[in-house]
């Protein structure tokens, strides 16, 4: 049986937020709220580079995973970290808004199940 993307979206956030320790989603929770607005303030190519730049753990795992869902799409190759920005970098228009709505609509799924109390029980 076929899924819709927006199935495809739900699933992956749901099984990136299984894969999270309580302490690390419970920090996460707050932080996917402002996700799509800090990419629509900053850009994309931006708020990417300043995630990774942060170092802190709900960063690194925001960027992550972006970057999963945005190679699982097939927008972006898998590399490291720097190789992925430069990527994005060189992006020509279309696809790089391409990515930013991918991305965009993604985080709208992430930022759902992170606030849902889908792990109260767990803790």
């Amino acid at each position: 049986m076929a899924t819709t993307l927006g199935q495809q979206r739900a699933q992956f956030c749901l099984e990136q937020l299984k894969q999270l320790d309580n302490a690390l989603r419970d920090d996460f929770k707050p932080f996917t709220a402002g996700l799509p607005a800090m990419i629509l303030q900053n850009g994309f190519g931006q708020t990417l580079a300043f995630l990774q730049s942060k170092g802190k753990k709900k960063h690194l795992t925001g960027f992550r995973i972006i970057v999963s869902w945005l190679v699982n799409r097939g927008l972006l190759a898998p590399g490291s970290p720097i190789e992925q920005l430069q990527s994005i970098s060189n992006m020509d228009q279309a696809d790089y808004l391409r990515a930013q709505q991918e991305t965009l609509a993604m985080l709208e799924w992430l930022k759902r199940y992170a606030n849902a109390a889908l792990f109260m029980e767990e803790q």
